[in-house]
């Protein structure tokens, strides 16, 4: 069973565009990390003020150790994202409309 793990973040999303070119060595680094650790898929949406994360985890133990990170927490605070994020989890389940 994998979970579906939706997270908002407010912040400065200017500094998190920018940071999506700048840092993108970075990025990459932590999702291969994150492959490694658990993540099925993931994506990133931008909002007004916030930037919203989408990712599907085989469980949510292992979301929560590789969030849990204190370099990826770093990480969140250097590309704009402010205080704790708004998060939801769920069971990912299948469905015949799914795409």
């Amino acid at each position: 069973m994998s979970v579906l793990v939706i997270g908002k973040f407010q912040g400065d999303t200017a500094t998190f565009r920018k940071s999506l070119t700048d840092w993108a060595d970075e990025f990459v680094k932590i999702a291969e990390e994150a492959k490694s650790a658990g993540a099925l898929h993931h994506r990133f949406g931008v909002g007004e003020d916030y930037v919203v994360i989408m990712d599907e985890w085989e469980s949510i133990e292992q979301f929560h150790q590789f969030f849990g990170n204190p370099e990826l927490q770093a990480f969140i605070g250097s590309v704009g994202g402010t205080g704790a994020p708004e998060m939801i989890v769920s069971e990912a389940v299948a469905s015949a409309d799914q795409f």
